[in-house]
């Protein structure tokens, strides 16, 4: 099979074009022929960092975490997908996970699910992982309907899926975002914008929350703009973040009585650990996205696989808007 392989690794490191044994389907597995892939933040830490990164694979590396595909053999020990079937999930590209960057993966069917309906392989290729992680934070946070919640960086890729899951269970939702582009993702999928560039945390508390506080906030920018959410929270209110790995005074999250819940979803597929959550949660995420209620943006510029490394350069520029897919 065809595939686009790393066998250095840092910023410069280029993908090459490698034929590779084709993929067999062992018990509990079936064999995806890739239709496309998504790019995430943490595969261009992967690229640029390697083995500074414990979850890196060896080199020579096929990345690729999302797919979209159609099942082309079943091992052993598999119910419920059969040759043929279209399906998503996130299963590979780190460590001795063969990733989605080849025409061919083996994939844990507990990872997986049958791909939404309504949309496109492109479509699909750009849902497990934000979707998973914007699922999975929403549910930890204990959302429930008539919340006023603030996701932070509303049109990011976990954001925009979080603001429209927020949405879909009732919730009040208004969004962190700056300049036009982003301002108009925010408003087009129904949540209030909030432009952190031009409104002060104390005045958009004050106008949206009569200053009581948000009682959920999504924090999907992390880093320093912890300290913001802390500052913007309602007491005892809930905070998912995506993004902690910082050192942070946590006293106004102590004055507040504020509950924060860190949000990494590769750990089941790291560590084996509870992996069916991942096959229920795409489940459910193709039910929202086929009821309509649920639409993954994807940025503008269309990539094949041999032009990958475009793709991982155009998300690290910083100005794609929605998710970077790869078809194969």
């Amino acid at each position: 099979m065809k595939a686009m392989i790393l066998n250095s690794y840092g910023e410069a490191a280029m993908f090459e074009a490698a034929d590779l044994p084709d993929p067999v389907a062992k018990a509990g597995h079936v064999v995806v022929k890739i239709a496309a892939t998504s790019v995430n933040t943490v595969d261009t830490m992967i690229r640029a960092m390697g083995s500074d990164l414990p979850l890196s694979p060896a080199l020579p590396a096929v990345l690729g975490m999302d797919f979209a595909g159609t099942v082309s053999a079943v091992g052993s020990d598999v119910s419920g997908f059969a040759i043929g079937d279209e399906v998503y999930g996130c299963a590979g590209g780190l460590a001795d996970f063969q990733g989605a960057l080849a025409e061919f993966m083996t994939v844990d069917t507990q990872l997986i699910a049958h791909k939404p309906k309504s949309i496109s392989m492109r479509e699909a290729a750009a849902m497990p992982l934000v979707g998973i992680t914007a699922y999975e934070g929403l549910q930890r946070a204990g959302i429930t309907a008539g919340q006023k919640i603030l996701v932070q960086g509303g049109a990011g890729g976990v954001g925009h899926v979080a603001l429209q899951l927020a949405k879909h269970f009732g919730a009040d939702v208004y969004a962190t975002g700056t300049g036009d582009k982003q301002i108009d993702v925010i408003k087009s999928f129904g949540a209030t914008p909030i432009d952190f560039a031009v409104e002060k945390i104390a005045d958009y508390v004050a106008k949206y929350t009569d200053g009581a506080g948000f009682e959920l906030i999504f924090d999907t920018v992390g880093g320093a703009n912890m300290s913001n959410s802390f500052e913007a929270a309602a007491l005892n209110g809930n905070i998912a973040s995506t993004v902690a790995l910082l050192e942070i005074d946590l006293s106004p999250a102590h004055v507040k009585g504020l509950s924060l819940h860190i949000v990494f979803m590769l750990l089941p597929m790291l560590h084996n650990h509870n992996r069916q959550a991942h096959g229920d949660i795409l489940s459910k995420l193709a039910t929202i996205i086929d009821a309509g209620a649920l639409k993954p943006l994807l940025d503008e510029q269309e990539f094949g696989l041999p032009e990958v490394g475009d793709a991982y350069a155009r998300l690290s520029s910083g100005k794609a808007i929605g998710k970077v897919v790869v078809e194969v």
